[in-house]
């Protein structure tokens, strides 16, 4: 609508509709793919990104690691039932305990990045996602020598902006199917064992945590008790247990390459640096 200003020149009022609309239309372009969260959707519509895979097999993933206390026990686990499994891991701690991603790494597993840290991004920063998942991304590199291929992020919440900053990244996002809420402070084995095996499907991916870093102190201790009765299951159901590698799920990288390549120049790292994100690794043009 128009009002006369001084002069008799036309003056141009935004409507009050358009003030409110505008914010309301970027919030929901950066928040509208957080609903791949809901089960229900992404099974449907996204099984890809829930990570269903080959009907013979099921995906065993950890959140929030590397953790010095809990994860080697996960590993040791992991090893007496012959199992290998991918670990989402936060940047900032695999900075911090260099040494437990190199061993992950070392007894077969394999690292995906879970971001820098483990925050909500509820507001939009299209920039500050790009830039951390790059730091999270290359730091797993720097580390291990080995490029990561997917990506969860905290929480499950996939923000249009992280959907960009995987894709720049070469980083193939991946969700879960079935979750053991393993998270809080009344979670036990048992608990755990059960809700896992509410939805638990040939071809399904599992979430678990193999450290309390974002969790109730101590409730690691619940998936870990809870591991072998899972493979068990798995095996009893005559379904094979492992990483995302060999799920089989659409789109997944050639079995023979490292990683996804990304879009933007890579520096080799021989060897490993020791130093995590101090090294050679990832480079933005």
């Amino acid at each position: 609508m128009s009002r006369q200003a001084p002069g008799g020149r036309p003056l141009r009022v935004l409507a009050p509709c358009a003030v409110v609309l505008a914010p309301c239309a970027v919030a929901l372009a950066h928040i509208g793919p957080a609903a791949t969260w809901l089960p229900g959707v992404r099974r449907r519509w996204w099984p890809g990104l829930a990570g269903q895979g080959h009907p013979g097999h099921v995906a065993l993933t950890f959140d929030d690691g590397p953790d010095p206390v809990s994860t080697p026990r996960f590993l040791d686990v992991l090893d007496d039932l012959g199992v290998r499994a991918t670990f989402f891991v936060l940047g900032e701690n695999v900075s911090r305990y260099p040494a437990v991603a190199r061993e992950t790494v070392s007894r077969g597993h394999e690292l995906a990045v879970h971001g820098w840290r483990h925050d909500r991004p509820w507001l939009p920063a299209p920039g500050r996602d790009a830039r951390e998942l790059y730091r999270a991304a290359r730091v797993v590199y720097d580390v291990t020598g080995h490029r990561p291929r997917w990506y969860r992020p905290p929480y499950g919440i996939l923000t249009s902006g992280r959907w960009a900053a995987a894709r720049r990244c070469g980083l193939r996002p991946v969700l879960w199917t079935a979750w053991g809420r393993d998270w809080t402070a009344d979670a036990t084995p048992a608990s755990v064992r059960a809700t896992v095996a509410a939805d638990l499907r040939g071809g399904g991916t599992v979430l678990l945590h193999d450290t309390d870093h974002a969790s109730a102190p101590g409730s690691w201790r619940s998936a870990l008790g809870a591991l072998p009765h899972i493979v068990d299951a798995c095996r009893t159901a005559a379904l094979t247990v492992g990483p995302l590698t060999g799920h089989g799920i659409r789109g997944e990288p050639a079995a023979h390459r490292e990683g996804p390549e990304p879009p933007y120049p890579m520096r080799p790292v021989t060897p490993p640096s020791p130093t995590g994100p101090g090294g050679s690794g990832w480079s933005l043009p």
